[in-house]
């Protein structure tokens, strides 16, 4: 019993008697035996981060925030990587609950909340939100977001300001609500084909701005759904012979840590990420 408080770091143990534990463990080369550990306490210390992409800085430094918060509560992370794939995240889900992981931090790629309901670990969903389900979430205002964005471009005299919308998930819809809002609100609108379905990554944002570029009257500016979309748009628009942000400025969304050292640096809107994995990991 001695031994097993000392490994644990129990207060209920002497200083000296700990010490000289720690010491032989050392010697013995010991490791303690999570799965023997599990067994008894009913708790594997294992927290399951479910992600739909990592080549994002976005959830690359939500992944560090949460593994940062739970290791002093003795946790450990293993992450989990969809590919924005709703069937292959279930059976990642699947294989993680059966690995009995204490709970879960999910980036969900599905459309609705039918797949949670009967899930008996506790979880998290970060970023984005599923209707019809009643879940813990956190996350940004996706709405105040789309509305920032726009604003800023009306405020640097845009006026034809078309959208490069995500995939069909809670945050591409809140953005849009916020881009029509600014509108709105400045008694613009958006011509037709200003709104372009893209995706989440810089070839979506390529091949959307070359559309928004074919048409007759093309936008002077262009919120982006996200960083990676618009790091794609400014590609066609310079191979289009044009400036940034003279002839089309550019707005994107999570301040990724390199939009500042590109050639022209990238207006984009910071989401507070590494608090965003923090306050999921305290709340699950």
């Amino acid at each position: 019993m001695a031994v097993s408080k000392a490994l644990r770091n129990h207060t209920d143990i002497g200083a000296e008697t700990k010490e000289r534990v720690l010491k032989r463990a050392a010697e013995l080369n010991y490791r303690i035996d999570w799965v023997a550990r599990s067994l008894v306490t009913g708790r594997t210390f294992l927290v399951g981060l479910v992600v739909p992409d990592l080549m994002q800085t976005f959830f690359a430094e939500i992944a560090t925030a949460v593994a940062a918060t739970l290791a002093p509560a003795g946790y450990h992370v293993v992450i989990s990587h969809t590919g924005e794939n709703a069937k292959e995240e279930l059976t990642n889900i699947e294989i993680l609950v059966s690995r009995k992981v204490d709970g879960l931090i999910i980036a969900s790629a599905q459309r609705n909340g039918k797949s949670f309901e009967k899930l008996k670990v506790p979880y998290v969903l970060i970023d984005r939100t599923l209707p019809g389900l009643d879940a813990n979430y956190v996350g940004t205002q996706n709405e105040e977001i789309g509305f920032l964005a726009t604003d800023h471009l009306i405020q640097q005299g845009c006026r034809r300001i078309a959208h490069l919308r995500g995939p069909k998930l809670s945050t591409s819809a809140g953005r849009e609500r916020g881009y029509s809002k600014a509108l709105e609100k400045h008694d613009l609108k958006a011509c037709k084909g200003f709104i372009v379905e893209t995706g989440h990554d810089d070839v979506a944002g390529y091949t959307g701005m070359k559309q928004l570029l074919a048409l007759d009257a093309p936008p002077d500016g262009v919120f982006c759904f996200n960083d990676p979309v618009a790091i794609g748009a400014m590609r066609a628009i310079l191979e289009a012979g044009l400036s940034v942000p003279r002839d089309v400025a550019l707005i994107g969304v999570a301040n990724m840590h390199y939009s500042d050292f590109m050639a022209i640096p990238l207006s984009t809107v910071d989401q507070g990420t590494s608090l965003m994995g923090r306050q999921a990991a305290q709340r699950l």
